[in-house]
């Protein structure tokens, strides 16, 4: 297995890139993606290797910085009554520093990432009602810079790893 073993100010770490995993490696992490509350002994079983085995390649992929963390995925549809949407947005030439301020001072706004085509970034947002939803994208379409916005509603999840 392939490790680069990358110096830092603290202390070596080692980095796997992806080529470096085997089959079990990839596995392994497609299942904790799924259900990182799984039992050992039963990804091992799973995988078809011992629990042992998992739990050294668990705390290699750890140690690696493959694995950074481990997390709940939280229904937030189930927590409270809200609109997810996606837009975006097509921002004048050297306005995207403020724009970017803009939206980042809106709690609505969750994600907002930088893309290639069609716009310059993609914001993912909550509202709490559909009238809600309107307002913000009337303040989002009013952000000096922001020429055009295309929101996407979204109506269901179909696949959820993140």
């Amino acid at each position: 297995m392939a490790v680069q073993t990358k110096r830092t100010s603290q202390s070596a770490v080692k980095v796997m890139n992806e080529s470096s995993l085997d089959s079990i490696d990839r596995n392994l992490v497609a299942l904790l993606q799924t259900n990182a509350r799984e039992s050992v002994t039963t990804l091992g079983k799973k995988l078809g290797v011992a629990r042992t085995t998992v739990l050294a390649r668990m705390a290699r992929l750890e140690q690696s910085g493959v694995i950074t963390g481990y997390s709940v995925r939280l229904n937030q549809a189930a927590l409270e009554r809200s609109l997810q949407a996606y837009v975006g947005l097509s921002v004048e030439p050297k306005a995207g520093r403020d724009v970017l301020k803009r939206l980042a001072k809106m709690p609505e706004i969750k994600l907002v990432c930088s893309v290639s085509g069609e716009f310059d970034y993609v914001a993912w947002l909550r509202a709490d009602s559909p009238n809600a939803l309107d307002a913000l994208l009337d303040e989002i379409g009013e952000i000096d810079g922001v020429t055009r916005t295309n929101t996407s509603v979204v109506l269901a999840e179909r696949i959820n790893r993140g």
